[in-house]
């Protein structure tokens, strides 16, 4: 992920780092979060002294303190204390890590971002937000593509998002893409059978699926009136094993109507997000087994491939050409 050094990453609500250091993973680095005298620091989580993780200690006037001898650091990297030492202070530093907070959450970086991080598709606009984060085995790739995957939906996710009837709509579905992004629109189904459409949506014109680099998945439900339903999910690799995530859950506020559907989309999509953990674990420990496998791509898995070459930096197909299918869902 080399590639991505110079973006953002979404690691952390900002109502997870209070009064009390709190440790994230990137890429199997452990990062240490805390609020210094400028905002949200974010440094290694280990104590250059003795590698002791910093998270274990506590944070002192905007600098954070190690637990084993009391050394502390401030947001820029600094040792600005060892505690029983007389004379002048040694110049100790530590790696620093950019971070900033956007719309309810924190994000990092190890390199220089030209720009701000993106946060979600509805930027901007009078919504109302319900935010996530999620942790899961398997790998980015999996996992982005399982949220922008229709078709699992019929089964993983039967009566929640499809499968209250079991009418099936004909629908066209056309790829586009370019750097770093791959995006595939659903028209011809009007609702989707399931109890989150029948509670939260009207008449339905677009679905749209789109995958960003880093590790962006976003989910878009149009109706004729405009955007309806928006989820914009953050994915990272924390270790090996972990992938997590932050997410946004996104309506217009339609008044106070808004408020009362966005109290049913939390707890329901936190019920469609345990489904999708389950298998993607699944997935994940039979991967495992002998002999080797990898999955075999279907002609139903439109993105797969795409998401897969722009996670590792390289061009993919939709950027020359666009796609068309038709399906049934």
């Amino acid at each position: 992920m080399s590639q991505f050094k110079d973006q953002w990453a979404a690691v952390a609500l900002s109502a997870d780092v209070g009064r009390k250091p709190k440790r994230i993973f990137l890429n199997g680095v452990p990062i240490v979060l805390f609020r210094g005298r400028d905002g949200v620091a974010a440094l290694p989580d280990r104590c250059p002294h003795r590698l002791v993780a910093l998270s274990e200690g506590r944070v002192v006037d905007g600098d954070i303190e190690c637990p084993y001898h009391g050394w502390r650091f401030n947001g820029d990297g600094r040792c600005t204390a060892i505690p029983g030492h007389i004379g002048k202070l040694p110049v100790y530093r530590t790696q620093t890590y950019r971070t900033m907070e956007r719309e309810g959450a924190i994000f990092v970086s190890a390199g220089s971002p030209a720009q701000p991080p993106y946060v979600h598709c509805m930027e901007g606009q009078d919504v109302v937000v319900r935010r996530v984060r999620s942790s899961t085995q398997s790998t980015v790739l999996d996992a982005a593509e399982n949220i922008l995957d229709a078709t699992h939906t019929h089964f993983t996710h039967k009566n929640l998002l499809r499968g209250l009837s079991a009418k099936r709509h004909k629908v066209t579905v056309e790829i586009t893409g370019g750097e770093g992004w791959i995006q595939a629109d659903y028209i011809g189904e009007n609702r989707q059978e399931g109890i989150v459409s029948k509670l939260l949506e009207g008449e339905r014109t677009r679905t749209v699926g789109r995958f960003r680099a880093p590790g962006i998945a976003e989910l878009e439900y149009w109706g004729p009136k405009g955007l309806a339903l928006a989820t914009t999910f953050h994915l990272r690799r924390a270790d090996a094993e972990t992938v997590e995530g932050i997410g946004w859950l996104m309506g217009p506020r339609k008044g106070g109507l808004g408020h009362l559907m966005a109290l049913a989309f939390k707890p329901l999509f936190s019920v469609a997000l345990n489904q999708d953990r389950r298998v993607l674990r699944s997935a994940s420990l039979n991967s495992r087994f002998t002999p080797d496998a990898r999955p075999v791509i279907g002609p139903l898995d439109f993105l797969r491939k795409d998401i897969e070459a722009i996670l590792k930096g390289e061009p993919h197909s939709a950027m020359e050409v666009s796609r068309r299918a038709s399906i049934e869902l």
